[in-house]
């Protein structure tokens, strides 16, 4: 494919996101199921470009004066992968797969775009209006800033499984796709983000992924279960162990003592659980699945750790995800809140006292954060907060309240929330 073809597939692409509201992932995929014609980098080119209108959405209209997928489409050749004006116009022109030649009005933005400083807060930081009062709650006046993060593109993290290798010898067999140390924790890898038209390092097609000696999980993931604290030897529920990533992290670092149990509301997120567990060498983990009569009967106040990744908007993962911020809506968020209320009420029941309730978010919205955890607190006064983490390197990261708050701008992670609540004995 050419040029032309690629930037009219990714604006028909758009189009059926707006129109029909579909993930971006099932639109990519309809698309590619009819163009059998196009090879690897052609998809790669498509989904970069899609992927990076989705990001940057409501700032490439303003720069634009114009709303819509062509708009948007041609403003992040433009301004987002830095395509000279000519080979823009030459795209969209070209015949007879290109989208139309460009009008006076956008040869005209392209050439000389609205002054994005001028843009309102919400615009600048590329989030919905109806958000701005929460982004200010939480960032203040770098609200636009910590938007225009998390419209960045991601990198891949990897966390070296200790059960199976170490660091060293981990770093050694991803050298060809050029993974390093964040030099955050020893047990965490960074691949660059790829550059948006070529395909990133396959990460499964490394031998050794098969053998279990690492996982793809983001680093802020890796911070949120290693505020866990110490767990050798311990007695550990992961409340919503959803496909086990953080799971699997708590067995690593149990080193196969104690015990390890995995539950989740919905027996289908638990499918890969025991598949991922047998391959990365966790020998200490039981899967309580929801299918079964009372799977966690005989675990009422007898746990050391229990892990909460509540269910939640994902805020903090619109890099990876950037449609679901388009499609959030303040009726979604009160039934996350909802939710959230009801998981930490079901934790609180098996924490024995002394022990620990780890409460994490996907989300940098306070309503589903703070709030929840003020909201436990008035009907839990047994329940004390503790510091999220004695780590030097992360003390930055620490609220006046003891909370763990990540973001891509201040800690290059995925947005987290993370609140460590301890019972009194």
């Amino acid at each position: 494919m050419r040029d032309g073809g690629r930037l009219a597939a990714a604006i028909e692409v758009l189009t059926e996101i707006e129109a029909r509201r579909r993930p971006v992932r099932l639109a990519l995929k309809a698309w590619g199921d009819g163009a059998r014609y196009a090879g690897a980098k052609d998809r790669a080119f498509v989904s970069g470009l899609v992927l990076d209108v989705l990001r940057r959405r409501r700032s490439l209209a303003w720069r634009m004066g114009e709303d819509g997928p062509r708009a948007a489409a041609l403003g992040a050749l433009r301004f987002l992968w830095a395509w000279p004006l000519e080979r823009v116009a030459e795209a969209a022109g070209e015949e007879p797969h290109g989208p139309g030649p460009l009008t006076d009005a956008e040869r005209a933005a392209l050439e000389w775009p609205r002054d994005l400083a001028e843009a309102p807060d919400a615009v600048r930081g590329d989030y919905p209006d109806w958000l701005d009062e929460a982004f200010a709650r939480a960032f203040g006046d770098d609200r636009a800033a910590e938007g225009e993060a998390l419209a960045e593109r991601a990198p891949v993290d990897l966390r070296v499984n200790t059960l199976k290798t170490d660091p060293e010898r981990a770093l050694k067999a991803l050298a060809s796709i050029d993974a390093h140390p964040t030099g955050v924790l020893p047990t965490a890898l960074r691949i660059a983000a790829p550059d948006p038209t070529a395909r990133g390092g396959a990460v499964e097609a490394i031998p050794q992924f098969s053998k279990g000696w690492f996982e793809v999980q983001d680093l802020g993931s890796q911070i949120a279960a290693a505020a866990a604290g110490d767990v050798k030897g311990a007695q550990v529920l992961d409340l919503c162990a959803g496909g086990g990533g953080k799971t699997l992290a708590l067995a690593a670092a149990m080193g196969n003592t104690g015990q390890i149990y995995a539950y989740d509301s919905d027996p289908r997120r638990l499918t890969d659980t025991v598949r991922r567990g047998d391959r990365a060498g966790a020998r200490n983990l039981q899967v309580r699945s929801p299918v079964n009569p009372e799977p966690l009967k005989g675990l009422e106040g007898r746990m050391d750790v229990v892990f909460i990744d509540a269910p939640c908007t994902g805020t903090g993962s619109w890099r990876r995800h950037p449609d679901t911020k388009w499609r959030l809506t303040p009726e979604a968020l009160e039934r996350r809140i909802a939710d959230q209320d009801q998981v930490l009420e079901d934790g609180a029941r098996f924490v024995r006292p002394g022990g620990r309730m780890v409460y994490v978010t996907c989300s940098v919205l306070p309503q589903e954060d703070e709030d929840r955890v003020a909201a436990f607190l008035t009907r839990h006064a047994d329940f004390a907060v503790k510091a999220a983490t004695d780590d030097p390197k992360l003390a930055g990261r620490l609220t006046a309240d003891g909370f763990l708050r990540l973001t891509p701008r201040t800690s290059g992670t995925d947005g987290f929330f993370v609140a460590v609540l301890e019972k009194t004995r």
